[in-house]
């Protein structure tokens, strides 16, 4: 069994106190490595580091921190395998999943270092003898609170936009499963960065992340989780009045209309719903099928579901892998406990897998519910795991107010031939992104974020950039007078 170390200042060290916690592989609950439990005096080091990198990494020129995001992205893609390997033992991603999940993440730091190269300030022309222009600055030392449902993916987002931008950052891992993320630590290693512009901490997010969020030292937070791990975020960094971004969760309403192509909108969300076993806050939180088609709808649901493959993540054939850890199983558990409870109609699954291969696992198999109603639980909080909910509508003014009828404003996806309507209903939507007849979530160039409890601020994009800069506004008088 491996022991780790954390990346403070340039160096890999042992937490302050000496003291470690378990890593487990979610498809055997095996503690396969302990890994360093940091306190306030090793998050001081890494922020007394960070704080001395800044001023020499924010005072290259955009073209010098381009260069090394190119070489960030160049040594991820030559660390795939080795990535998603150890993805695949402490996260329990199927391997084909682990490997797709990295294709993606050179090209966000290749997008990050070309979009920063043209940010430009402004001149505003308000008054003839007076030349006032606006200046972008990097925000200083940012704290990267990374998710546990797709840890690199969640990491290398606000890690591009942060350098890129000029900030120098202290990442923190999800402690369930945080050797991925100290593997790219080791990538990382290599590229050429000053010492303490990136550092690694670990730990739980109750001890750790509230340090992190109130450190004095910590100019920005950027934090991707659940709704109510953010709004302790968000009042614990008040205390220091810091910038906050927060990417939280969703009940995403998947919306099919009476004329939409049936076979197209059942294939996409299959993957929608059961990719990542539903640890994914794009998830589709609830499906709202018009009374019309809801039958047909659901028959073919329930083909494709029942043959996704639940099993071993290092079968190429394994569609879907175990639950992250044993307490999300049991909150999975629960709240499928509560459907049954509230009378839904259980169509599919609700159970543990009946394969012995598996039962030291935290697997959950495919579940589906119909019947369901706008007030159980199923229907409103977020449930983060391999579960669809199925709610009939009769008309379009109606699914738009169940929609909107939650906490949630992430993602919604709307299915109709009819595309007046359904830019209409995009326009009524309360949520970040609204997808019409398919869906898209990655590319760099592509703004994702939500309303309400789902959090503000943007990732990825020229957007997700803006939220590592401050705007400094400057005057001078240019008539010479005294």
């Amino acid at each position: 069994m491996q022991s780790y170390k954390m990346w403070i200042g340039g160096k890999w060290v042992d937490a302050s106190s000496g003291k470690t916690f378990g890593a487990f592989n979610p498809a055997t609950g095996e503690e396969i490595g302990r890994v360093p439990l940091a306190d306030k005096t090793d998050i001081d080091k890494a922020v007394e580091a960070a704080r001395s990198a800044s001023a020499i990494w924010s005072q290259k020129t955009p073209a010098e921190r381009s260069d090394i995001l190119y070489k960030i992205a160049d040594a991820i893609a030559a660390g795939s395998n080795e990535l998603a390997e150890l993805d695949l033992i402490s996260h329990g991603a199927p391997i084909k999943m682990a490997k797709g999940g990295l294709m993606g993440l050179p090209g966000m730091f290749k997008y990050a270092a070309q979009a920063s190269r043209s940010f430009m300030g402004q001149v505003i022309p308000a008054r003839p003898d007076k030349f006032f222009y606006l200046q972008h600055e990097p925000r200083g030392v940012c704290a990267l609170i990374v998710a546990w449902n797709a840890p690199l993916v969640s990491t290398s987002k606000k890690l591009s936009a942060c350098l890129a931008t000029g900030n120098t950052c202290i990442i923190k891992p999800p402690s369930v499963c945080s050797l991925t993320v100290l593997k790219l630590g080791e990538i990382l290693e290599k590229v050429g960065l000053p010492p303490g512009t990136i550092n690694i901490v670990t730990g739980p997010g109750g001890s750790v992340g509230e340090v992190l969020a109130a450190h004095s030292g910590i100019n920005m937070v950027s934090f991707t989780g659940s709704a109510e791990t953010g709004k302790r975020i968000l009042a614990v960094a008040s205390s220091s009045v810091k910038k906050v971004a927060l990417e939280l969760g969703g009940k995403n309403p998947w919306i099919v209309m009476e004329d939409a192509d049936i076979d197209a909108a059942v294939a996409n969300s299959m993957f929608q719903c059961f990719a990542n076993t539903g640890m994914t806050c794009a998830s589709t939180g609830r499906y709202y099928l018009h009374e019309n088609i809801h039958e047909q709808f659901i028959e073919k649901f329930l083909v494709m579901a029942k043959k996704l493959v639940v099993g071993d993540p290092n079968d190429e054939n394994t569609f879907m892998g175990p639950l992250v850890s044993a307490e999300h199983r049991d909150k999975v558990e629960g709240l499928i406990k509560s459907g049954v409870e509230d009378g839904a109609k259980l169509i599919l699954g609700g159970k543990r897998p009946i394969n012995p291969l598996l039962e030291k696992g935290y697997y959950v198999s495919p579940t589906i519910f119909t019947g369901v109603t706008q007030n159980m639980r199923i229907a409103r909080e977020e449930i983060f795991g391999p579960v669809a909910v199925f709610i009939k509508v009769t008309s379009q003014d109606n699914v738009v107010a169940m929609a909107n009828d939650t906490n949630y404003g992430l993602a919604a996806s709307i299915w109709t031939k009819d595309i007046p309507k359904a830019l209409r209903m995009a326009n009524e939507l309360q949520t970040g992104t609204v997808w019409i007849n398919g869906d898209v979530i990655g590319p760099p160039e592509y703004p994702w974020g939500g309303y309400k409890e789902s959090g503000f601020g943007k990732e990825l994009s020229i957007l997700g950039l803006e939220e590592y800069i401050q705007t400094k506004a400057i005057c001078f008088d240019i008539t010479g007078s005294k």
